[in-house]
């Protein structure tokens, strides 16, 4: 049986692009105003000390797996629980349908071409990770599998998740290039 060493060589550079280190993006493009509580007793943070997270509204600015692949992703609205988009749609019992709805601005000077479905994921308070479900609810439209954005053009869609019911979520992650970008977006959700 013949080996095929160019494919062999793509599925390497793949996996080893996906073991690579990541880093994680949670400064938004502008950052709000802190909010800070003191006591008497307690002296106000310096702005060294504090650390803007990304919340809903805020915009990362990521980076694909090509040097050329810049996304500005917004987190513009979780509905918790989404409604199904219809009565053939629903969650399993015992669970739910979580709607995050994304905008993308392709900031890179190439056409960019990805599928958000594959790019976000949500962790809730326990530490464990979902992953999108392939249904839609009635919150708003999907992105209809990919996006193909040329330079300055914007996307809006939402990605639909299937939770256990009594799941809190505490962050929405989002990694260009299906997931396998170094680069993660994470937002924080109170």
């Amino acid at each position: 049986m013949p080996i095929n060493v160019a494919g062999a060589a793509m599925l390497l550079a793949i996996t080893l692009s996906a073991c690579a280190d990541k880093e994680t993006t949670t400064t938004p493009e502008t950052p709000r105003p802190e909010r800070t509580t003191t006591t008497p007793t307690e002296r106000s943070p310096t702005p060294s000390e504090t650390q803007t997270i990304a919340s809903v509204g805020d915009t990362l600015n990521l980076t694909g797996t090509e040097e050329d692949e810049k996304v500005a992703v917004t987190l513009v609205k979780v509905v918790d629980p989404a409604p199904p988009e219809n009565e053939f749609s629903s969650p399993d019992a015992g669970n739910r349908f979580v709607a995050v709805q994304f905008r993308l601005k392709n900031n890179g000077p190439e056409v960019f071409d990805d599928a958000p479905d594959n790019d976000a994921k949500i962790r809730d308070t326990q530490g464990q990770q979902f992953t999108p479900t392939v249904q839609d609810t009635a919150a708003g439209p999907g992105f209809g599998g990919s996006v193909t954005l040329t330079p300055g053009d914007t996307a809006l869609g939402f990605v639909t998740f299937e939770l256990p019911t009594n799941s809190e979520i505490a962050k929405v992650q989002f990694t260009l290039s299906s997931g396998f970008a170094r680069n993660v977006g994470e937002w924080s959700l109170p």
